[in-house]
């Protein structure tokens, strides 16, 4: 079999794991990823790509911290005090929950963070009667600008060192310049997009129906919930846990050094900084507002964290497999970049989505962009990497999906359309049109 037709032929199993995955929906995405890494790698003789164990760490580590926060009443206060803001304009929280998605992730330097806001952004939304899909939905793609404004993101640190070796004189914050207001402003055009979408979460059909058949918790006033004693307390521990994690990757200073096997020092990597200050955070939650272990277990966010994590073990794993034994899909996507440089940013687009990684799309592509295009025009396409939002094989996209008990925030038997689809390309289009712009004043 040549490449090019084993390429197709793989290509084919795995559009087909992730339609089916589709249309079986929460742990089904995760079971059928497996099952097509499987065929990949007992029937092709694929060599097993990497599993996603990062993400996978992070999201259980920031799971069991939500929930255990969930069990203290943490989330219940948090939705008091954010119900309380929006009461008089519900619609904001379109807007303000994407732009602190934004800025979290372009703290933390990596959109793994967002997993700690979005029980708090659905549940605010729930209360307030406001369609968790419109927030929800633009928060996650917000997560992707975030991360091209990062100055302590792994996919901008490979993209400094390749834009230095064609132009040495290139700095980070002239790249941070031009990304970071044009993301600011993609964040926002995505809101507006989003903000009038569907029907009111009161006259959705799908809504009520779940409502009538107890499928879900009936909406609450968040002014006449009895919260927990040192309820307020909890979510005090959480949010300086999620604040320690963006001043740690803002300032790898703070962070341990690390000696390495050729001698060689680093900071602590954030993955495991992450990881380590979300489950010191549930410990002292539980241990503060004295939760029983069992209560932690028993909490709705256990459930849905599961679930987001094996859908993305599943459908990352496959993905990784089949991009490793085939090189020609990328290679060829390299081509037209050298032969139509302006496609540049399609190929970014489309690289990320097919490995959901920013920094291996980075390595990839951005070196041929860099043959072809001026420095400028490369920096201005580079945010194209939010096109991992395209197929729901995200953990941030499946957590949201899972949480959402309203059935607003869904996926569709075609994988290509879904909640996010619509803030993706509003989003992606202005912060190309921005970065083109800015990008000839800096």
């Amino acid at each position: 079999m040549s490449e090019t037709v084993a390429a197709v032929v793989e290509g084919l199993v795995v559009v087909a794991a992730i339609v089916l995955g589709v249309r079986a929906g929460g742990m089904g995405l995760g079971l059928w990823g497996a099952a097509g890494t499987a065929t990949l790698i007992f029937v092709f003789q694929d060599t097993p790509g990497d599993p996603p164990v990062a993400a996978f760490f992070i999201i259980i580590t920031v799971i069991t911290a939500s929930a255990t926060m969930q069990a203290a009443g943490g989330i219940d206060y948090l939705v008091e005090v954010a119900s309380k803001i929006i009461r008089k304009n519900p619609q904001r929280i379109t807007f303000v929950a994407p732009l602190v998605a934004f800025f979290f992730t372009m703290g933390a330097g990596t959109s793994n963070i967002f997993f700690s806001l979005i029980p708090v952004i659905y549940a605010t939304s729930y209360s307030a009667g406001v369609r968790p899909e419109r927030p929800l939905s633009v928060s996650n793609i917000a997560t992707g600008f975030g991360l091209t404004a990062s100055p302590v993101a792994a996919a901008m640190a490979a993209f400094l060192v390749l834009v230095q070796v064609t132009d040495s004189s290139v700095t980070l914050s002239q790249i941070i310049m031009v990304t970071l207001p044009a993301g600011i402003l993609a964040t926002i055009a995505g809101s507006i997009a989003m903000n009038k979408k569907g029907k009111e979460l009161k006259d959705d059909p799908e809504f009520q129906r779940r409502l009538a058949a107890g499928e879900i918790t009936p909406p609450r006033d968040p002014e006449k919930v009895e919260l927990k004693p040192r309820a307020a307390v909890s979510a005090g521990i959480f949010l300086t846990g999620v604040v320690l994690i963006v001043v740690m990757g803002l300032w790898e200073g703070l962070r341990p050094t690390m000696t390495l096997e050729d001698g060689t020092t680093e900071p602590l990597d954030m993955t495991v900084t992450i990881g380590l200050i979300m489950l010191t955070a549930a410990l002292v939650i539980m241990v503060v507002n004295r939760v029983k272990p069992d209560d932690i277990v028993n909490q709705p966010l256990i459930a849905s964290g599961l679930v987001a994590a094996i859908a993305l073990l599943g459908l990352a794993w496959m993905t990784a497999t089949y991009l490793d034994a085939n090189p020609i899909v990328v290679s060829s996507i390299g081509d037209l970049v050298d032969s139509y440089p302006y496609f540049l940013a399609v190929a970014l687009f489309i690289v990320a989505a097919m490995t959901t990684s920013q920094s291996g799309t980075t390595n990839a592509i951005v070196p041929i962009g860099l043959t072809a295009l001026a420095i400028p025009t490369v920096v201005a396409m580079w945010p194209s990497l939010v096109g991992v939002y395209l197929l729901p094989a995200n953990g941030t996209q499946l957590a949201s999906v899972a949480i959402d008990e309203t059935g607003t925030t869904r996926l569709t038997k075609n994988p290509l359309v879904h909640s996010f689809t619509i803030p993706l390309f509003v989003g992606w289009a202005v912060v190309v049109a921005a970065g083109m712009l800015f990008s000839r004043f800096i």
